[in-house]
């Protein structure tokens, strides 16, 4: 796991780690469920040769702290908005925010609460299918397995949250062959996976409240994505008043692992047409 180069403090005490890199117009790049400080590090790298790219752990994701009770969608807007504020100074320059997967929901509840310091939104397929009490079960089914540390069991669970087909996670499975996760870092995702779920458990899939999003908005998919992320990709770009929208034919959920220069390049040529900072 990549080491925090330091913490910020969100508005409950809440301490979250993150990575910095490069120099120039900050960057907030925004992890899915599972990942942590490692999560865009290509994408990152490249980004930082001309902008100043903040990496935070999410809150449930160590080194961040881990919440001790139910995680809410609440307290993570107020956890993103804090590390805003702090790629804010001293200039008080607007900050480019990028989301991907959960990461991309949790950007839009927070361009949507408070969009004073973003600068632009940028949103890779948010599972905005996968929320409310359709989900209940599946956190209840998935607490259970994590507290008897069954791997399989959290993962049946998981596959389900994100409709992933057999014949992906077959593919995926084929991929890491014999290949043994490190424990620690297993529990560490599996952990930030429980408190994501529980987020999502208490959110909704009402798609047209982001219709209130004003800032710059730029939505990213992938053609070869599984349903239901195109047909709810399709209506987030009917729904935020005149986002752009660019689907990357030959790519998937996994697009910032295995196309990450054309993530890098796509994000650097919307942030050079966003208006001033």
């Amino acid at each position: 796991m990549s080491s925090p180069d330091q913490y910020v403090e969100s508005s409950d005490g809440t301490r979250l780690a993150l990575r910095r890199l490069g120099a120039g117009d900050p960057v907030v790049l925004v992890h899915g469920s599972g990942g942590g400080l490692h999560s865009w590090a290509t994408v990152a790298d490249q980004l930082a040769r001309d902008h100043e790219v903040w990496l935070p752990a999410r809150r449930g994701y160590g080194p961040s702290d881990v919440p001790p009770g139910p995680k809410s969608f609440t307290q993570e807007t107020a956890d993103l908005l804090a590390v805003v504020e702090a790629a804010r100074q001293p200039t008080g320059r607007t900050v480019h925010v990028v989301g991907a997967s959960y990461g991309a929901t949790l950007a839009l509840h927070t361009a949507s609460a408070d969009p004073r310091g973003i600068r632009s939104l940028a949103i890779f397929e948010p599972p905005l299918f996968a929320a409310g009490a359709e989900i209940a079960p599946l956190l209840a089914r998935y607490r259970s397995a994590f507290a008897r540390d069954d791997a399989a069991a959290m993962a049946a669970a998981l596959n389900e949250v994100t409709r992933v087909p057999a014949a992906i996670v077959a593919a995926l499975a084929a991929s890491a062959g014999d290949r043994t996760p490190d424990p620690v870092e297993a529990r560490r995702a599996a952990t930030g996976w429980l408190h994501d779920l529980e987020a999502l458990a208490g959110d909704s899939t009402d798609i047209s409240r982001w219709s209130s999003i004003t800032v710059p908005t730029l939505l990213l998919a992938g053609a070869d994505t599984w349903e239901p992320m195109p047909t709810t990709m399709n209506t987030l770009a009917r729904t935020i008043p005149a986002a752009r929208y660019v689907v990357w034919a030959g790519q998937s959920h996994f697009v910032t692992m295995t196309a990450p220069t054309l993530v890098a390049d796509a994000l650097r040529q919307f942030f050079v047409e966003a208006p001033p900072a």
